[in-house]
């Protein structure tokens, strides 16, 4: 119904067909309305949401002279306007002869979310010692080795083998690309297993004192194991799979930005560095990392 009162507006309006047909596919094609505006409404609120706080941000940036949150803060813009920017551009997945320019912004979009998401664990796996600009250094320096191997290992699938690894709009697809994404989804799900299995273990204490943390490793966590799983039924022809890992592909660009935020950066931008050691100190009570001093 909503298809057909378009396409009638667009005859009476006497509009491009070229720019209609356009128009049509990107709202009603591929991926569907739904998914189209789920993902761009997520990501621009986002995006929005940086924009109005920007100000705070920067003279608070400006004050504590922390060299992870700086750069970790400008990477999250660079990284949402090419996330933004891919969502706006879902029917490039769908469209023929879109196909390199799809890869080519899905690659880049990826692999800057991965940089974050790397750069995070390792500031995780450095426990306390994750402090000025030595720190800094090592951090990006070991999550640019990863993501730049991950990068390089994409492009030669993409480019060199012509293997289809960000296109999900067609099943089935080839049987080497999931093979790829479960080694992708394993390593990534070994690694917060591991994080949040010496949080809970008598190696918590070499690990950042933040609860938070710890929340986001277990989202992480989930999430990971449940593409994993989707990459390994789809990897043997099962089609609910393909759809399963979609719907991961969705959550991951809708809601990772704004949950890193929310982890990483959010109490460092509170107004009262009071309020920020309240937080901390009433996560670090309620995790259970005083009970020595009242034993």
């Amino acid at each position: 119904m909503v298809e057909q009162s378009v396409l009638a507006l667009e005859k009476q309006q006497g509009s491009n067909p070229v720019l209609s047909e356009g128009i049509h596919d990107w709202v009603f094609e591929c991926h569907g309305f739904l998914h189209n505006a789920g993902l761009i409404i997520a990501s621009f609120l986002f995006l929005l949401y940086l924009a109005l706080q920007a100000k705070k941000s920067f003279l608070k940036l400006s004050h504590g002279r922390s060299y992870i949150i700086i750069s970790y803060y400008a990477s999250l813009w660079l990284v949402s306007i090419l996330n933004l920017l891919w969502c706006f551009s879902q029917a490039w997945e769908c469209s023929p002869g879109k196909e390199f320019a799809w890869n080519l912004l899905s690659l880049f979009t990826t692999s800057g979310m991965l940089f974050l998401e790397v750069s995070l664990l390792a500031f995780l796996l450095q426990g306390n010692s994750t402090t000025g600009l030595e720190a800094l250094t090592r951090t990006f320096g070991i999550s640019g080795i990863i993501v730049g191997f991950d990068i390089l290992l994409k492009a030669i699938y993409l480019f060199a083998f012509g293997i289809p690894i960000f296109i999900n709009s067609d099943y089935p697809t080839p049987h080497v690309k999931w093979n790829l994404w479960v080694a992708h989804k394993l390593l990534l799900t070994l690694v917060y297993g591991f994080i949040l299995f010496m949080y809970h273990s008598r190696w918590r204490e070499r690990l950042p004192a933040r609860p938070a943390y710890y929340k986001y490793v277990t989202i992480m966590l989930i999430l990971n194991a449940i593409a994993l799983f989707a990459c390994g039924i789809t990897g043997n022809g099962t089609a609910f799979g393909f759809w399963l890992y979609h719907f991961t592909v969705v959550c991951y660009h809708a809601a990772y930005l704004p949950l890193l935020y929310i982890t990483f950066l959010a109490d460092f931008f509170q107004e009262e560095d009071l309020h920020l050691e309240n937080v901390y100190y009433s996560e670090m009570k309620d995790a259970g990392f005083f009970e020595a001093d009242w034993n």
